[in-house]
């Protein structure tokens, strides 16, 4: 038996690394943990050394204390690991394999995983459909900013590296395959983006960019990233995306001076509920923004992608609808131009293989264009900070020290 150290939420803007029990094929009580949860066994699933795991947007909010997680829940569901135990289930991962771990829990079971609807299994979570590791309302499987981290259903979530070499080797783009990477090409792939098209990506942040990549892959002539964050615009303009400052005022004008006219093909909504103004408003939170901005800007019959996070609690919103999700948004802008809208959780396992795939024949990049960055779990908690105050970085924590430097 080893020992194991986690990174924690404290209590809003406050992280820790913390001694944690070593896993085991049972889920125990703990922070966040649903109590039907308590005392279930989990014969089909494997333990994990971390190789790496990465600090996520979604990580950020509850950080910043807009979620109502509980204090001291382990957190990080951006996971990549090698397996050093697998329960007596598991049946064809085996000890030794380096593996890409899908944010999303699911049981592979159930009408919707056998739909593909990974982000909404209903058997995982006794809350609502949908889960995820040391994320608040999720299950409470425990999150995998640790040393070693137990992950269920193996056979059927975990996806395998072909060559463990080439694997470590590529190891900093191929951790984008837990989460970003799939949730920004779901949210450009979900807005139709495709060959020739014109994609506009509200937020520059790691998914973002994950989003602007993708669109690129998929084939699109331009794609444009809205944010008021300069070093996050530059950032995406390192790899040939157009760029536009919302500080200056609404994306339209600002489309117009790069396109011709004011609207796109694709919108990509990558920032969420802790929207902000823009303009004169910039500086005042406004979570509809977003979402109303881009059903101004995307063409009639075009498509919106919203991998940005929304929730049913947030008690740092400003006015009693917000706190409990309900915004004012211009659904009748967007019934008149008949757009379209996808929602919720990534559903990985969709596109993680083939994501891959791209990755290991270089046909893409994404770790250069998210400009990761590994450092230590005990340095969580600068990182959290760094990111936090807008850097245009993307957190790796690197727990067992597979990343050299």
């Amino acid at each position: 038996m080893t020992g194991n150290r986690a990174v924690a939420y404290k209590s809003p803007g406050v992280v820790e690394v913390i001694d944690i029990d070593y896993p085991s094929f049972e889920l125990k009580d703990g922070p966040g943990v649903n109590p039907q949860n308590v005392g279930r066994k989990v014969p089909h699933g494997v333990i994990l050394r971390t190789v790496t795991t990465n600090i996520c947007g979604s990580d950020q909010h509850m950080v910043r204390g807009r979620t109502t997680a509980p204090s001291n829940l382990v957190l990080g569901h951006e996971i990549t690991g090698e397996v050093v135990e697998v329960g007596p289930d598991v049946e064809f991962i085996k000890v030794g394999d380096i593996v890409s771990v899908p944010f999303n829990i699911s049981c592979g079971r159930c009408r919707n995983c056998k739909e593909r609807k990974t982000g909404i299994c209903l058997n995982v979570n006794p809350d609502r459909p949908g889960s995820a590791y040391g994320y608040v309302d999720m299950g409470g499987w425990v999150g995998g900013q640790a040393e070693y981290v137990l992950v269920p259903y193996a056979d059927w979530n975990l996806l395998k590296f072909p060559d463990r070499d080439q694997a470590l080797e590529k190891i900093m783009d191929l951790t984008m395959l837990s989460d970003i990477f799939p949730t920004g090409f779901h949210g450009a792939y979900s807005a139709g983006a495709g060959v020739g098209s014109t994609v506009y990506v509200a937020g520059a942040g790691p998914v973002g960019l994950a989003a602007a990549v993708s669109a690129q892959l998929l084939g699109a002539a331009v794609v444009i990233v809205g944010d008021m964050n300069e070093d996050r615009l530059a950032q995406a303009r390192s790899f040939g995306c157009e760029t536009i400052d919302l500080s200056k005022g609404e994306p339209g004008e600002q489309i117009e001076q790069i396109l011709g006219v004011p609207e796109v093909d694709a919108g990509v909504d990558a920032v969420g509920f802790e929207a902000r103004g823009h303009g004169k408003d910039a500086d005042h939170e406004a979570p509809a923004t977003v979402l109303n901005s881009l059903m101004t800007i995307t063409a009639a019959g075009g498509a919106l992608g919203i991998p940005g996070l929304y929730v049913t609690g947030d008690p740092g919103a400003e006015d009693k609808a917000a706190q409990v999700g309900s915004l004012s948004i211009r659904l009748g802008l967007g019934w008149a131009k008949s757009l379209s809208f996808t929602t919720g959780q990534c559903p990985v396992m969709r596109y993680n293989r083939q994501l891959m795939m791209a990755i290991l024949h270089d046909k893409v990049h994404i770790a250069k264009a998210v400009n990761a960055q590994a450092i230590s779990l005990e340095d969580a908690p600068r990182g959290y900070a760094e990111f936090d105050a807008g850097a245009a970085t993307k957190y790796v924590l690197n727990p067992n020290g597979y990343v050299k430097s």
